[in-house]
């Protein structure tokens, strides 16, 4: 998260106290309590339970609520914000996680509810999907602040994002707008897991990304040394496994920084779909900037440096040919602060919206 201290949204005065936060993915549920400069305090978090049912992962996050409710500052909190990941369905309140197999339509947002009553909470609530929140961050206090129309993107193990349009965060009906990994960009392209053909997803994504080049013969013998594991098929970091020999995206983007072909290809095809994704929301929307985050981001140049370079074959048009491609500033921060961000930015007055100015 930046260092720089922001000051507190405009509207923020009628309604300065905290937004609960809860951040639930695959490997941890976290929660904190977010105050309108963007501070957290109070946080705490428990791994996502493995082997139970449904109610036993929502006993994890039965457990980070009643942390944040011994917070001193837990009477004056004002709404609540909810991040997950997807698929969601905020117009019901149910999310079904790839990567929390017990929960399918699972009703988060009433049960969430349903604790903060029970600890003498009893605020407004809001879910947002992983991609929204991450987007609802960025504009507040990221790389997009200041950007009155924007896309943030996620590229991981998948590819998610949403929407900024007029300041406003569009998240759509089901809270799914923006949804950019599900864009066909290669009309006879090979099926996506979604039903659809030639996705960003099935191109872009760290899975896909290393999937392709073991395909063209890439083998990660020797080539990802030094370079760096992650986790599964979509991080991209330092320190890898096996000796340095990783056949996930993060080997391939090791070997790409080492100058091998194959590599270098597999991100130039990752770039060139997410480029010709990015000038398709620019041209239909004008967003102006492109925000990327997630773990395959963090191969930095290595996938940058393509898309920017595809990105001018197609955003041609005067309205779209100067839009911005920069990474995502707020990284794990993200989760917390978009969940609190999406609850100020979609739920009525006395909330408050972040501020990009």
């Amino acid at each position: 998260m930046p260092s720089v201290p922001f000051s507190a949204p405009p509207a923020a005065a009628a309604a300065s106290g905290p937004t609960v936060a809860i951040d639930i993915g695959g490997t941890k549920i976290a929660g904190a309590l977010v105050h309108p400069d963007g501070t957290m305090t109070a946080t705490t978090r428990r791994p996502t339970p493995r082997g139970v049912d449904a109610d036993g992962v929502m006993a994890a996050v039965a457990e980070v609520v009643a942390d944040l409710s011994t917070s001193p500052l837990w009477a004056s909190a004002q709404r609540c914000g909810i991040g997950s990941a997807g698929p969601v369905d905020t117009s019901r309140g149910t999310v079904s996680p790839v990567n929390i197999g017990a929960w399918r339509d699972f009703p988060v947002q009433e049960r969430i509810a349903v604790e903060l009553a029970a600890h003498g909470a009893d605020l407004p609530t809001v879910l947002a999907g992983d991609g929204v929140a991450m987007t609802a961050a960025e504009h507040w206090l990221g790389a997009a602040r200041g950007h009155a129309n924007a896309l943030c993107m996620v590229v991981s193990t998948g590819v998610g994002g949403g929407l900024i349009l007029n300041n406003q965060l569009h998240p759509g009906p089901t809270g799914n707008a923006g949804h950019i990994g599900h864009i066909s960009v290669a009309f006879d392209g090979e099926p996506c897991v979604c039903g659809g053909h030639g996705c960003v997803e099935s191109i872009a994504s760290g899975t896909a990304i290393a999937r392709w080049a073991r395909e063209q013969g890439w083998t990660p013998s020797g080539s990802a040394a030094g370079g760096g594991g992650g986790n599964g098929n979509g991080a991209v970091g330092a320190g890898g496994a096996n000796g340095g020999r990783d056949a996930t995206a993060a080997g391939v983007a090791a070997a790409a920084a080492e100058g091998d072909p194959i590599a270098l290809a597999a991100f130039d095809r990752a770039g060139r779909a997410l480029a010709a994704a990015i000038a398709a929301t620019a041209t239909l929307v004008e967003t102006d900037i492109a925000v990327i985050g997630g773990g395959v981001a963090a191969a930095g140049d290595t996938l940058f440096a393509p898309i920017r370079s595809h990105l001018a074959a197609y955003a041609t048009l005067s309205f779209v040919k100067d839009i911005q491609v920069v990474p995502a500033m707020l990284g794990t921060h993200a989760g917390l602060i978009g969940a609190a961000a999406a609850a100020s930015m979609l739920l009525p007055s006395p909330s408050s919206q972040p501020s990009a100015s």
